[in-house]
């Protein structure tokens, strides 16, 4: 499907230039040449971008643009700006808007960088607001996928969820195997009957026989009354263990005789109960190591080994990291009864390098805090300062041991301040050092959040 662009300016030059950079991507172009004929096209169309300059014929199009969200707040729009009204796109920025481009363009790569980035956001909103319309009364969580790791593991999901097998999920924590069990449980025979969920790491051997198995009164201190377990709730449903790795030896030896008996019985009790259920398994180990270690049985785990699926961290699925986030802000929004966002260019840019040690749960849990923190407005990199600085994360960055790209732009943003420290400060004399006109250079102090001495 075209994407719907609208281009908002009265100068011939520009517009040709913008149409020649976007006519071989699958985009439906509109322009308008003032603030009328774009408010009539903005009525008629639901565009995924706009492109607005800021001085128009009949009117200010940072006017315009604040009128327009104001009637569609996730309208996506970048101001097309002089030179000399930079500092009032800057302002506009951090009010909202997603970035804007100064002329005369001097880089056409960046600026097609910038257009593509924002039909991007664009799409992570209506990704977004069209999981939850299909989802809107129906049970399932909302799993969001945009990379080829995660597209390729759908495939297999959507493959394995409707067979009667065992899966083993291996992944580091925090990367969301609870919602692909779940889906895994929605796509399967199983479907209409229960889901429990037991994490074996956050539990201790008693703990975790209780848990499963349920109990009779008085089986043990503290056994006031009889409760079923897991095993017995699952029936008909799945069960899913999480951190099996650390279910302890004892447990290890009693599930494998339900999985080969189908039946169990309560602690305190000889009574024989049958279950039927769908395994899913999950672990942030390495089983096979756990095996050769002998802190695994080894029989456990050819029996649970049916189906093994890897999940991909966070830092492997980078394409994944903006959709994910604007689900969490749209989620954390509406939770708070606030309005938060949109997320601007600095703050995406950050998040995208950022390595997520924590994975998805890292990322939901700083949206929450930023939620729950900011009064309301865009998100900047300022807003995003505790991921360059959580010692508790473990997240410091290793030089040598990242990407190119985020070596790149640590590089440039060092080598700016380094031309500003030189200059004294002096952005006519740093901008001469460099070889870029003081616009490209001024843009470029921007980009990066150095600020200028006054």
């Amino acid at each position: 499907m075209k994407r719907k662009i609208l281009i908002v300016d009265d100068e011939p030059f520009t517009t040709v230039l913008l149409e020649e950079l976007l006519r071989r991507k699958p985009v439906d172009l509109k322009f308008a040449r003032d603030c009328a004929e774009a408010r009539k096209l903005f009525r008629e169309n639901d565009f995924n971008l706009i492109l607005m300059d800021q001085r128009l014929p009949d009117g200010n199009g940072l006017d315009l643009l604040q009128e327009m969200r104001h009637e569609r707040p996730s309208q996506i729009a970048i101001m097309i700006t002089g030179f000399a009204d930079v500092r009032d796109a800057v302002r506009t920025v951090r009010e909202g808007l997603f970035d804007y481009l100064t002329k005369p363009f001097e880089n056409l790569e960046e600026v097609e960088g910038v257009i593509e980035k924002a039909l991007e956001l664009d799409r992570a909103y209506r990704e977004i607001d069209s999981l939850r319309e299909a989802l809107d009364g129906k049970k399932g969580p909302i799993l969001i996928a945009r990379s080829r790791a995660m597209e390729k593991l759908l495939v297999q999901i959507k493959q394995v969820g409707p067979l009667d097998t065992t899966v083993l999920l291996e992944a580091e924590s925090g990367t969301g195997k609870e919602v692909l069990a779940k889906t895994i449980h929605a796509l399967s025979p199983w479907s209409e009957g229960p889901f429990q969920e037991v994490n074996c790491g956050a539990l201790s051997e008693q703990l975790q026989e209780s848990t499963l198995f349920g109990y009779e009164k008085g089986a043990f201190t503290g056994a006031v009354k009889t409760t079923p377990g897991c095993l017995e709730a699952a029936n008909g449903g799945t069960l899913l263990l999480d951190e099996i790795a650390d279910m302890s030896p004892k447990t290890q030896s009693s599930l494998l005789r339900v999985l080969q008996e189908r039946t169990f019985s309560r602690l305190g009790s000889t009574q024989i109960h049958e279950t039927h259920f769908r395994l899913i398994c999950a672990t942030n180990k390495r089983l096979v190591e756990e095996v050769r270690e002998g802190r695994f049985r080894e029989d456990l785990f050819y029996r649970i080994n049916v189906v093994a699926l890897g999940v991909p961290p966070l830092r492997d699925r980078r394409a994944d990291i903006l959709p994910l986030a604007t689900h969490f802000l749209a989620h954390f929004n509406a939770k708070f009864d606030k309005q938060v966002g949109p997320l601007s260019p600095d703050a995406l840019r950050l998040m995208e390098r950022y390595l997520w040690p924590g994975n998805v749960r890292q990322l939901q849990h700083t949206l929450e805090r930023i939620v729950a923190l900011k009064p309301d407005g865009p998100i900047g990199i300022a807003d995003l300062d505790q991921l360059n600085h959580d010692e508790d994360t473990g997240a410091h960055h290793i030089r040598g041991q990242r990407p190119y790209k985020v070596e790149r732009e640590d590089f440039e943003r060092a080598y700016f301040i380094g031309l500003l420290d030189a200059a004294a400060g002096n952005v006519s004399k740093a901008a001469r050092l460099s070889g870029l006109s003081r616009q490209s250079f001024y843009k470029h102090v921007e980009r990066w959040g150095i600020v200028l001495e006054p």
